[in-house]
């Protein structure tokens, strides 16, 4: 009986939500929990990169020997979001936080909208790129102000959307 009181309550996806867009340091807190888990997914992805390469993903210098790795460990970690948006709207971290990605009107967001919106919000690791030039330390520090700069966008938005979600026309509500 309380499965089936549980259950009425649920709303689905592509109805209308009256639910009110999470503040940004909900969404950052889920992020934390997120970021386990993104840890987790690329052990596993190196495990497996070691594994097609003979353990040999560096040479001598430390260089990268395998040219398609980073493609295979940015498509781990992006599958994890999209998969998690995709069903059900929410990743691991957003979970406890009772948080979901939806689309403009409430619903459901596309697939398109999603890889969209994973695309816009990686956008600040291609500072990373710039290591060779200014140094790791910097070239991680350019991305670490990039995402606040992204992130910060909620603070003044009024329906707290951050820059990847106004670009994707999605944006992250509390539920329930």
């Amino acid at each position: 009986m309380l499965g089936v009181a549980r259950a009425s309550r649920k709303r689905p996806m592509n109805e209308p939500s009256d639910s009110l867009p999470a503040p940004l340091w909900l969404r950052l807190v889920a992020l934390v929990y997120d970021l386990l888990i993104v840890v987790a997914i690329m052990l596993v992805a190196n495990m497996i990169g070691l594994a097609l390469t003979g353990g040999h993903l560096l040479d001598e210098h430390q260089h990268l020997k395998a040219w398609w790795f980073p493609f295979f460990e940015a498509a781990c970690v992006g599958g994890y979001f999209v998969a998690s948006w995709r069903r059900g709207g929410q990743t691991v971290g957003m979970r406890p936080w009772r948080l979901r990605v939806v689309s403009g009107a409430g619903g459901a967001a596309p697939t398109s909208r999603l890889l969209l919106r994973l695309a816009v919000a990686a956008m600040p690791l291609l500072a990373l790129g710039l290591a060779p030039a200014i140094g790791l330390r910097d070239a991680a520090l350019a991305t670490l102000v990039a995402w606040a700069a992204w992130f910060a966008v909620a603070l003044l938005d009024p329906r707290r959307r951050a820059l990847h979600d106004i670009a994707a026309g999605t944006e992250v509500h509390r539920v329930g």
